[in-house]
């Protein structure tokens, strides 16, 4: 899958380490055995991670690396003069080298311009001369599941296996704010179906929220059962949706909690019904029993993680078809019925 010559990282020597991360939840999620087969090869090394605000939680979540340090952009590190005030940051701070699991060349030019040594990452986006270790992209890595994309990159470069998931680890703080925010939503004590009925890549990726709103009244009726939804900001007019299509009153979380808070709420669900997008991959790290829903997308490549995870994917024509918007009739989240999703719904919760 990888040629064998790729240039190996040192093994000693190295004092510490920029990891630069990606900048979606998701994709932050599917990094994380990665960064485990990093930290394992380097158990002693000092280990910084480079990642965007919204994303800074699940790496600091992971406990694998010892200090999370922003990029501000947009803000003050936005631009050209914002990738040299980085640079000019980082510089000085000792990094022996920098691992890029993001792709683009910006952050070769953050590594480059700050004086690392050693800076390693795959070949993509025109930055295989601004990288010192450069691994290349093959058709077959294209294929595989974005988990092991980002973990083969690593091993190419001499690191060895992952430790086994999940690699999210709660806090007691967490734990004490989701009690907190639980107990404020009337919610102690209750059974939680999490709901994640959005999707921030576009509708093309979102199930219908009268289906979710039909699911979460099947699941009280028949089980007691209240629904959390959880998502962002703009997710909010999706959730309002999804609670007009219910006779039942549901808690609605989009927008109204940071992701780490909202993170220790869904880690006390019983089970979580989620389009493919970043919460999706949240559940699935944090092994909560998850269905995933997928119409446009690949489960091929990004299928949460999580052995307690089941897919819904009917196969349509056209699908998965990558678009933002289906250009036909939506046949592929069409063939999801209520009725399948209660039925591995009730499977789960008749498990106890």
């Amino acid at each position: 899958m990888l040629k064998q010559d790729v240039k190996k990282l040192p093994s000693t020597g190295v004092n510490r380490i920029l990891i630069r991360g990606t900048n979606w939840i998701g994709d932050a999620v599917l990094t994380l055995a990665a960064l485990s087969a990093v930290r394992n090869a380097y158990p002693r090394t000092r280990i910084s991670i480079l990642a965007k605000p919204w994303v800074a939680d699940v790496y600091r979540l992971s406990q694998l690396a010892e200090e999370v340090v922003i990029y501000e952009e947009p803000g003050r590190h936005a631009g050209l003069g914002g990738i040299f005030r980085l640079a000019g940051e980082l510089n000085g701070r000792g990094f022996d080298m920098a691992i890029l699991l993001q792709n683009a060349i910006e952050a070769a030019l953050i590594a480059r311009f700050a004086g690392i040594a050693v800076r390693a990452g795959y070949n993509t986006d025109a930055r295989g001369l601004l990288l010192t270790h450069p691994v290349p992209i093959t058709p077959a890595l294209k294929k595989i599941h974005q988990a092991d994309y980002y973990l083969k990159m690593v091993q190419a470069l001499g690191c060895g296996k992952s430790a086994p998931g999940p690699f999210l680890r709660l806090t007691a703080e967490d734990e004490k704010a989701a009690d907190r925010l639980l107990k404020d939503c009337g919610l102690e004590g209750k059974t939680l179906a999490g709901m994640a009925p959005g999707a921030t890549y576009g509708p093309a990726k979102k199930w219908f929220p009268e289906r979710f709103g039909a699911l979460a009244e099947r699941l009280q009726d028949d089980y007691d059962v209240a629904t959390v939804m959880f998502g962002s900001a703009g997710d909010r007019e999706t959730t309002a949706s999804v609670q007009k299509s219910s006779r039942y009153s549901l808690v609605d979380l989009a927008g109204k909690t940071d992701l780490r808070t909202a993170i220790a709420v869904m880690a006390r669900c019983r089970l979580f019904v989620s389009n493919d997008s970043g919460l999706m991959h949240i559940a699935g790290a944090l092994d909560i029993p998850t269905i995933a829903l997928f119409g446009s997308t690949n489960p091929a490549t990004t299928s949460p993680l999580g052995e307690r995870s089941i897919v819904i994917y009917r196969g349509a024509a056209c699908s998965p078809c990558l678009r933002k918007v289906c250009p036909t009739d939506f046949c592929c989240m069409d063939a999801i019925a209520v009725e399948e999703v209660y039925q591995i719904a009730q499977g789960i919760l008749c498990k106890g």
